[in-house]
C-alpha cells in the first residue's frame, strides 16, 4: 500500500484560491478510487478517516481524502455549500489527474458526503461511477425531516448508504423509503447499534472495530456488484 501526501487549490477560480492537504492511500491492484470527503467536526486525519481508508485499501479501494478549506485554516464553522462543493469538484479533478485509469467514485463522512451528492445532482462531474455516504446527515439531531435528501433523486448512479441504527441524525423509519424510491440501484447499509460517528455500545456484543469492519466488508462487496 502507497500512502503520499498532496496539496492541491480548492477552488482555483475563486479571488483568494486556497491551497489544502489531501492523503492518497493506494493499495497494488486498486480496483478503483473514492474521492473522500470529511464530516463537519473534523478533518482528514480523524481516526474514522484514517481506519476506513486503510480497510478499504485492504479490499484493494483507494481513497483519495482532503480536508475542506475551513478545516485547513483551522477553522470550526464550516464553508458555504458554494465553497464546500467546489471543493469536491477540485479534489474530483485532482484525483482524475492522479488516478484517471481508476473507476471513480465520491462520498464521505456526515457532511463530505452529501455535500458530494449535491455538486453531482447539480452538475454531474464527468466520470463519477457512483457515491458511498457514511453516515447521511438527514436532519438535525431531534428534528426529524427529509428536506436534506430532496436531491438524491437527481442522481443516477449506483449509491451506498452506511447507516446507523442509533444514529440521530438519520430516523431510518423516513430514511429506508427515500433509498426504496430512489431511482438508479440505491444499497443502504444498516448497522446495528452504531451512532452517527459509528461507535457502538459495549452492552452491544460488539465493537467499534468489528464494525469498521463490516462497513469495509460491505463497501467491497457493492463495488463488485455494481462498479467493477
Amino acid at each position: 500500500m502507497t500512502t503520499t501526501l498532496h496539496r492541491f487549490l480548492a477552488n482555483p477560480a475563486a479571488a483568494d484560491p486556497v491551497l489544502i492537504s489531501a492523503k492518497l492511500v493506494r493499495p497494488p491492484g486498486s480496483g478503483a478510487i473514492l474521492v473522500f470527503g470529511h464530516g463537519a467536526g473534523a478533518g482528514m486525519e480523524h481516526p474514522f478517516m484514517e481506519s476506513v481508508s486503510e480497510l478499504l485499501a485492504a479490499r484493494n479501494l483507494a481513497t483519495f481524502r482532503y480536508n475542506f478549506p475551513y478545516m485547513e485554516r483551522d477553522g470550526r464553522r464550516p464553508d458555504s455549500a458554494r465553497v464546500l462543493e467546489a471543493t469536491v469538484r477540485s479534489a474530483v479533478r485532482e484525483v482524475q489527474r492522479l488516478a484517471a485509469e481508476l473507476p471513480l467514485l465520491v462520498g464521505g463522512k456526515s457532511m463530505g458526503g452529501r455535500i458530494s451528492s449535491q455538486a453531482q445532482a447539480s452538475d454531474p462531474m464527468p466520470g463519477v461511477r457512483g457515491l458511498v455516504f457514511f453516515g447521511f446527515p438527514l436532519h438535525a439531531p431531534g428534528r426529524s425531516g427529509i428536506a436534506r435528501a430532496a436531491h438524491l433523486s437527481d442522481l443516477d448512479v449506483p449509491l451506498l448508504f452506511h447507516q446507523g441504527t442509533r444514529d440521530k441524525l438519520a430516523d431510518l423509519e423516513l430514511f429506508r423509503p427515500i433509498v426504496e424510491e430512489l431511482k438508479g440501484e440505491a444499497t443502504l447499509a444498516v448497522h446495528e447499534g452504531a451512532d452517527h460517528g459509528f461507535h457502538v455500545l459495549k452492552r452491544s456484543g460488539q465493537t467499534d472495530d468489528e464494525i469498521l469492519e463490516e462497513i469495509a466488508d460491505e463497501t467491497g462487496a457493492w463495488l463488485e456488484r455494481h462498479i467493477l
